[in-house]
């Protein structure tokens, strides 16, 4: 039985996860994009660890979008939901939307 990756090889798919496990796993079928997030529990570590593989990092912001995060370059992803399209290597910052406006989690960076 094929996955709906191979049954589609010409579209490009893409997703998010938390999970850092996930984000890093080399084995993922060549149309699917998945971009780490960047959660209340994510540590330093974690954000250097997908950087350094050349993997983007997402990061929602309250106020701003910063240039950088963490010591890492901050690209705007406001301009686009095209998240497969980005250069690798970087922190993408989105600004908190809808919910995520009131988020008092630390999902969201209060800056």
């Amino acid at each position: 039985m094929i996955n709906i990756f191979q049954a589609f090889p010409r579209i490009q798919f893409y997703d998010y996860t938390k999970s850092k496990k996930r984000a890093l796993n080399e084995t993922l079928p060549r149309n699917y994009h998945l971009m780490f997030s960047r959660s209340e529990v994510s540590t330093h570590k974690d954000i250097k660890d997908i950087i350094s593989s050349k993997n983007n990092v997402a990061v929602v912001f309250k106020n701003s979008i910063p240039k950088t995060f963490e010591g890492f370059e901050v690209i705007d992803g406001d301009q686009t939901d095209l998240r497969f399209l980005d250069p690798k290597g970087f922190i993408i910052g989105l600004t908190a939307k809808g919910k995520a406006k009131k988020d008092t989690t630390g999902f969201v960076v209060n800056n």
